[in-house]
């Protein structure tokens, strides 16, 4: 009973504030929106500049091609060789194309053209996926010319994209996002909750209270959970309507590994807010949290790039288990039986941070 009246305080206190609603309900979905279109590996608009220094009629079908499709913009086609390196130091294209006639060792001209592809290595991933569309483009062309006149490769590889065959990005970042919001919400939250009440000098009243140390933990913190998950269920909402991302698992699945992640969290945000004398400084010590958090997670770079030296950082990471699970069950369609040991270890995490927290919180609290 005394515990409800504590939650029901904290709840009416945040909810007075009608500028931290805003940043709580809206501005999640804002992000998620703006995120899911900026955070996105797919290339489009590549701008090209062609030099076509061949004459025949194929170098120009295939020019046609590239032309038409939304992955690249032609900027110039000329028939007269030019200064690569110059147009790639201006930055006005990313990729040069470079058509010339092709002959056998016996001088004689061949059916299709020699291509040349140059390209800017500054954004080292564009440029490996842009070349690699490049290549397609040219062999899905010549297969198919040679399939008109009733030819054939006698060996052709065939490629199967299983779980996100249209290869879209957003489909493996939209879930990540929801996990990343959902952490900025509850740390930022919660890691101010009790340094807020330290300065306005209402932190006595609750110690002079009947409430037990845990009671004012668990009052602190239910709160901060409950928003979080209401706002990761609008963000889940947002990707699978707005974004069209399949949603392939159990739900039950999703909602318990949120509810361990979120606990995790909380308690490591309580630690911030004990240890700290000021909400500035519990804001800082947040921020520098988050940017840790996400960057060792393997939202952005597999965790395999991550050097062995740092591996134990990741390891420890809470949000690194939690984008695992949320892709595994939106794409995969996986359940516990899959990643139980995932689950498990965020488990442990959880239970350790909770006990380090409540530890320093029973110190704080009987100074």
């Amino acid at each position: 009973m005394r515990l409800r009246y504590l939650i029901k305080k904290e709840l009416i206190e945040i909810m007075r504030q009608k500028e931290l609603l805003f940043l709580i309900f809206v501005a999640p979905v804002l992000q998620i929106i703006i995120l899911g279109y900026v955070v996105s590996t797919d290339i489009r608009h590549v701008p090209v500049g062609i030099v076509n220094l061949s004459a025949g009629q194929k170098a120009q079908q295939i020019i046609q091609r590239i032309s038409h499709t939304p992955l690249f913009r032609v900027r110039w086609v000329t028939s007269q060789p030019v200064d690569y390196l110059s147009h790639f130091k201006k930055g006005a294209v990313k990729s040069i194309i470079i058509f010339r006639e092709a002959l056998d060792k016996k001088r004689n001209l061949l059916k299709y053209p020699e291509v040349q592809i140059l390209m800017d290595g500054v954004d080292s991933n564009t440029s490996l996926i842009a070349a690699g569309y490049f290549n397609g483009i040219i062999k899905n062309y010549i297969l198919n010319d040679m399939s008109r006149h009733g030819q054939k490769l006698p060996l052709q590889a065939k490629t199967i994209f299983r779980f996100n065959p249209e290869l879209r990005s957003i489909n493996f970042m939209g879930p990540g996002i929801v996990g990343f919001i959902l952490t900025i919400l509850t740390i930022f939250l919660t890691a101010t909750s009790l340094v807020r009440e330290k300065e306005q000098q209402t932190l006595d009243t609750l110690l002079m209270s009947r409430l037990s140390a845990f009671e004012i933990y668990i009052g602190k913190a239910l709160p901060s959970a409950l928003i979080g998950i209401v706002d990761m269920v609008i963000g889940l909402f947002v990707v699978v309507t707005w974004f069209g991302i399949p949603f392939r698992g159990n739900p039950l699945d999703l909602a318990l590994t949120s509810l361990v992640y979120v606990t995790a969290i909380l308690s490591y945000a309580l630690l911030i807010s004990v240890l700290s004398s000021s909400q500035q400084q519990a804001m800082f010590f947040a921020w520098f949290s988050l940017l840790l958090f996400l960057l060792l997670s393997g939202f952005f770079t597999p965790i395999e790039n991550i050097p062995p030296s740092l591996r134990f950082l990741v390891d420890i990471n809470p949000l690194r288990y939690l984008m695992k699970i949320i892709r595994e069950i939106f794409l995969k369609g996986n359940g516990i039986a899959y990643f139980w040991k995932d689950l498990l270890i965020l488990c442990g995490i959880s239970v350790t941070l909770v006990s380090i927290s409540l530890l320093n919180f029973k110190r704080f609290i009987s100074k």
